[in-house]
C-alpha cells in the first residue's frame, strides 16, 4: 500500500532527527559540560560569539535498579513527586527486560556514580572505585555526549566551514625534547588575516614568549586551534616548558575554564593505533591535522610520509616560494638569518591552514550529525566513534531501551566469514582497469534490508538509506557548481562525511563485542551476498577474455587489450554492471598504464601521466631508509614501463654511490618507533640486543619513552649510531611533569650529539647497506621478473655471468589478457 504524503514527510522527519538531532539551536562552536551538571555553550551568531550556561542532568543507562534500591524513597521515577529528598530519578525505557532499559540521572554525576557504587559494593561484596569495575550492567558516555544526546543539539547548525574562526600556531624549538631544548619562536596566524611571529632569542625570553602566546590566543578568540602534530609535539612541549617556568596555560574561552587540560587516550585512526596525551580547553576545539592526514592515508595508502612538508607537496598546497630548512639547522640558521626562519615558520602555519581546508571539511560536516565535540570527531573511528553515538541518541529520543546482550551474543557466535580476496596473477600488467562495486556492503544492507536484529527501531538501516539519498543529492549539487566559486565545498565536504558513515555501517554491525548493536549473523549474510556479486563480476570478465589480476570487496583490477580506448573500457564495465541486482552499482574506478602485482593488496600502479602509486606494506615500510626508497621508486617506475636497462642502471648507480660513500648518514638511517621503556629493555638486553636501543645507549642516552620515534644507522665499526632527528612527529615524554617536580630533568646528558653533525657523516658500513639494498629493496621487485633474470639484474659484484642474457632480452613477467595471446 502506497504511503500518503503525510506519512512520507513524517518518516523523513524521523530519519532526519535520527541523523541530525532535533534541536534547532544554531551556530554552536563549542560545548564544555562538567560532572556537576553544568554545561557552557558557545555560539557564533552573525559573526559574534555568545555563551550561556545550562543545567543538565547527568545520566547512566542501567539494566536494572538493583544497585540503587538502597536509596529507598530517594530513588523515584521521573513522573512521581513523593515527599522527601530525591537523589536519583529514573525513566523506564520501552523494550525487552534484559536490556539497558533504565535511564537513571541525578543533579550531578558524582552523586549518581556514588549511589550506584554503594549498592554494587554491597551486592558484590568487594571494593569498587568506578562503574567500569562493576561490569557491563551500565552504559555511559562522556559528559558532553550526555548533554548533546539529551538535548538533540549538534555543532555548527546553519554554518559553513569558512564561518569558523581558526587559528594556527607552530613552535620552533632548539631540540625536540624539553629536557634538552626550549621554545625560541612561535608563528601564529588565523583565517581572518592575522599573522605574527614571536621570538625568544635568549633562554630568559622564553617565559615572556609563552605568556604572550596565551594573551594573543585570548585576544584573537578563535573557535578552533590547529597545527600539524599539535597533540604529539606542540601542546606537550608548550605545556612542559610553561610548567618549568611556573606559567599557567590559560588559552580557554571566557565563560569556562581557561586552563589547558590533558588526559590519556588511545588514537583510533589507522592500523597503528596507539596511546597518546589528549588536550582540551573550554570554548575552543583543538584540531591536529596529522590525525586528518592519517585518516586520509588509511583510505588511499599512497602518501610518501605524514610530515607537513611532504603532505603539503602531496596535496599541492605548498607555495613555490616556500622556505625549506632542515629541522636540525633551524636554530643555527635563526642565529644568522632570523628573517628567513620567521618566513619558514609562517610558511608552516600557512600550510596547516591549507591542510585544514583540504581535509577537515568532512569532520566539520560530521559534527553536524553526531552528538560529540568537533575535536573528537576529527580523529574518531567512524563506527564506534560516530555511528554508535547517533544510534544511542536515536533510541533515547524514542524512549526505547538499548540492546544489552547483542554485542556479547555476536562475539560468542564467533567470526563470520569475510569478503572474498583473490590474487589471480603476479607480475607486470599493462593497460589496467579498476572496477568497483560502489559501497558494496552498505548497498547490500540497504537493498536486501539486512540490519542488526537487535535494532528494533531499524535506526541503522533508516540512517543508511537517508545518508545514501542525501549523499547523492550533495554529490550532484557539487558537480553543477564551478570549482572556482568555492560554493561547491560544503556539498563536497558533506557528501564525503556521509560516505564515511555509509561505509562504516557494515563494519559496525560486524564489530562483535565492541559494538552495542552488533550482529555477526547479519554481517555474515552481507559478506555472503558480497561474495556472490564479486563472483558474478569475475565470471563476466573471464568470459570476455580480460586478464584478472586482483579482486576483493573494494573492486577488481584487470588488464584489457592494448588498443582499447577509455570508452571501450567504460562500456565493458557498464555492460557487466547492468547484469547485477537492482541497487548494486558497478562503477568504472580508473585506468592505469601498468601495474605490478606483488601479493594481495600489495601493488604498484603507474598512471597514464607518469604518477606512481605504491600500495601495501610489502612495498612500503615506515622503517624505510631514504636511499632505498629512492632506488625502489625509480626502479619500480622503470619496471612498469618495461625499461629493464633503467632498472639495471638505477641499481648499479645506487651500488656505486654506496661504495664511493656519496650518501650521508641521514640517507641511510632507519626510523623506528620505540615500544619499551629503559627499564624494560635492560631486563632483556643481556640475551637480546636491539639496535634502536643500543644506538641510544651508545650516544649516552639513558632516558627514552615508548612512542618516541628515532633514527639510527650502522657505522663501519659495526656499531649503531643514533641520529637525533628533528622530525615533525616526535612526541614529548609524558613523565615530564614528574621530572620537573623531582628535579630529575637535569640528569639528561648535555653532551649528546647534534643532528647536523651526525646527519652528514659518511662512516657507514658499506657491505651492510649493500645487503640491505638487495634484501630489503630490490627483493620487492622479485615478482616482476623470472628468477634467473632477477638474480642477474641485482647481483652485488656486477660481474657478468657465463649464462647471462643480453639486457635487451630481459622482459618483465608480463600478465596478458587472452585476447593478446
Amino acid at each position: 500500500m502506497a504511503r500518503s504524503k503525510v506519512q512520507v514527510a513524517s518518516a523523513l522527519q524521523r530519519e532526519d532527527e535520527y541523523l541530525f538531532g532535533w534541536d534547532p539551536m544554531p551556530g554552536i562552536v563549542s560545548v564544555w559540560a562538567q560532572r556537576d551538571g553544568q554545561a557552557v555553550i558557545w555560539q557564533r551568531i552573525n559573526g559574534r560569539i555568545v555563551n550561556h550556561t545550562e543545567q543538565y542532568r547527568p545520566w547512566v543507562l542501567a539494566t536494572s535498579l538493583r544497585d540503587l534500591a538502597h536509596l529507598g524513597d530517594a530513588l523515584q521515577p521521573v513522573n512521581e513527586r513523593k515527599p522527601g529528598k530525591v537523589l536519583v530519578r529514573y525513566h523506564k525505557l520501552k523494550g525487552p527486560e534484559k536490556s539497558y532499559s533504565y535511564l537513571v540521572f541525578a543533579r550531578d554525576l558524582p552523586t549518581l556514580e556514588q549511589a550506584i557504587l554503594n549498592g554494587a559494593i554491597t551486592r558484590l561484596k568487594k571494593p569498587l572505585n568506578s562503574l567500569m569495575e562493576i561490569g557491563d550492567d551500565y552504559y555511559r558516555v562522556g559528559v558532553v555526549e550526555q548533554y548533546l544526546m539529551g538535548t538533540g543539539r549538534v555543532y555548527f547548525r546553519g554554518m559553513n566551514y569558512q564561518d569558523l574562526h581558526r587559528l594556527q600556531f607552530d613552535l620552533e624549538t632548539t631540540a625536540l625534547d624539553p629536557h634538552r631544548g626550549r621554545i625560541f619562536m612561535v608563528a601564529i596566524r588565523d583565517n581572518q588575516g592575522f599573522e605574527l611571529v614571536l621570538d625568544a632569542p635568549e633562554p630568559d625570553d622564553e617565559a615572556v614568549l609563552i605568556s604572550r602566546l596565551c594573551s594573543i590566543i585570548q585576544e584573537r578568540d578563535p573557535d578552533i586551534i590547529e597545527n600539524h602534530n599539535l597533540f604529539g609535539f606542540d601542546l606537550p612541549f608548550l605545556e612542559h616548558r610553561a610548567m618549568a617556568h611556573g606559567i599557567s596555560l590559560e588559552i580557554g574561552r571566557r565563560g569556562g575554564s581557561m586552563v589547558l587540560e590533558s588526559y590519556p587516550e588511545t588514537l583510533a585512526v589507522g592500523p597503528d593505533a596507539r596511546k597518546r596525551t589528549r588536550y582540551s580547553v573550554a570554548g575552543r576545539e583543538l584540531i591536529d591535522t596529522l590525525d586528518a592526514v592519517r585518516r586520509h592515508d588509511y583510505v588511499v595508502r599512497d602518501m610518501p610520509s605524514y610530515g607537513l612538508k611532504d603532505v603539503a607537496r602531496y596535496f599541492g598546497i605548498a607555495s613555490p616560494e616556500r622556505v625549506y630548512i632542515e629541522g636540525a639547522e633551524i636554530f643555527e640558521t635563526y642565529r644568522s638569518q632570523p628573517a628567513l626562519v620567521r618566513q619558514y615558520a609562517l610558511d608552516d602555519v600557512t600550510e596547516v591552514d591549507g591542510l585544514s581546508r583540504r581535509l577537515l571539511g568532512a569532520p566539520f560536516a560530521l559534527a553536524g550529525m553526531a552528538p560529540r565535540r568537533y575535536e573528537r570527531l576529527a580523529s574518531a573511528g567512524p563506527a564506534m566513534g560516530i555511528l554508535e553515538p547517533i544510534l544511542v541518541r536515536s533510541y533515547l529520543r524514542a524512549g526505547a531501551a538499548l540492546p544489552y546482550q547483542a554485542a556479547k551474543q555476536s562475539a560468542e557466535d564467533g567470526l563470520h566469514e569475510g569478503g572474498a580476496v583473490h590474487l589471480f596473477a603476479e607480475g607486470v600488467a599493462e593497460h589496467v582497469v579498476k572496477a568497483d562495486v560502489a559501497s558494496l556492503y552498505p548497498s547490500l544492507m540497504r537493498t536486501f534490508q539486512i540490519g542488526p536484529a537487535c535494532d528494533r527501531l531499524g535506526v541503522l538501516l533508516s540512517i543508511l538509506g537517508r545518508l545514501t539519498d542525501l549523499r547523492l543529492t550533495h554529490k550532484a549539487a557539487a558537480q553543477t557548481i564551478s570549482d572556482l566559486s568555492g560554493e561547491a565545498n560544503p556539498h563536497i565536504a558533506t557528501q564525503a562525511a556521509m560516505k564515511i558513515l555509509i561505509n562504516a555501517a557494515y563494519g559496525y554491525m560486524g564489530a562483535g563485542s565492541m559494538a552495542l548493536f552488533a550482529d555477526g549473523q547479519a554481517a555474515g549474510e552481507v559478506t555472503r551476498r558480497g561474495r556472490t556479486i564479486l563472483t558474478q563480476v569475475l565470471d563476466s570478465l573471464r568470459q570476455r577474455g580480460m586478464a584478472l589480476i586482483e579482486a576483493d570487496t573494494d573492486g577488481v583490477y584487470f588488464a584489457v587489450p592494448p588498443d582499447w580506448t577509455v570508452e571501450q573500457e567504460r562500456k565493458l564495465v557498464s555492460e557487466i554492471g547492468a547484469q547485477l541486482p537492482v541497487g548494486i552499482r558497478l562503477e568504472y574506478e580508473g585506468r592505469y598504464r601498468a601495474m605490478l602485482s606483488h601479493e594481495v593488496k600489495n601493488y604498484a600502479l603507474l598512471t597514464y601521466d607518469g604518477g606512481l602509486i605504491v600500495h601495501g606494506v610489502a612495498l612500503r615500510s615506515s622503517r624505510a631508509e631514504p636511499f632505498g626508497e629512492r632506488f625502489l621508486r625509480k626502479a619500480l617506475k622503470c619496471a612498469l614501463l618495461g625499461d629493464i636497462q633503467g632498472v639495471a642502471d638505477a641499481y648499479q648507480e645506487t651500488v656505486q654511490m654506496l661504495r664511493q660513500r656519496q650518501f650521508t648518514a641521514s640517507d641511510l638511517a632507519t626510523r623506528v618507533r620505540l615500544s619499551k621503556t629503559p627499564e624494560a629493555y635492560r631486563l632483556t638486553r643481556a640475551t637480546h640486543q636491539e639496535q634502536a636501543y643500543e644506538a641510544l645507549l651508545n650516544a649516552g642516552r639513558t632516558h627514552w619513552y615508548p612512542g618516541e620515534r628515532i633514527r639510527f644507522y650502522k657505522a663501519r665499526n659495526k656499531t649503531v649510531v643514533w641520529l637525533p632527528d628533528e622530525t615533525e612527529e616526535a612526541p614529548v615524554s609524558d613523565d615530564w611533569r614528574e621530572r620537573v617536580r623531582t628535579g630529575r630533568s637535569s640528569q639528561t646528558p648535555t653532551n649528546l650529539p647534534q643532528h647536523a653533525e651526525v646527519a652528514k657523516r659518511r662512516d657507514y658500513d658499506v657491505e651492510h647497506y649493500l645487503h640491505v639494498l638487495v634484501t630489503s629493496y630490490a627483493a620487492r621487485l622479485r615478482k616482476a621478473f623470472e628468477p634467473a633474470d632477477f638474480e642477474q639484474l641485482f647481483r652485488i659484484d656486477a660481474q657478468p655471468g657465463l649464462f647471462d642474457e643480453p639486457i635487451e632480452n630481459i622482459q618483465p613477467r608480463w600478465i596478458r589478457c587472452s585476447q593478446d595471446l
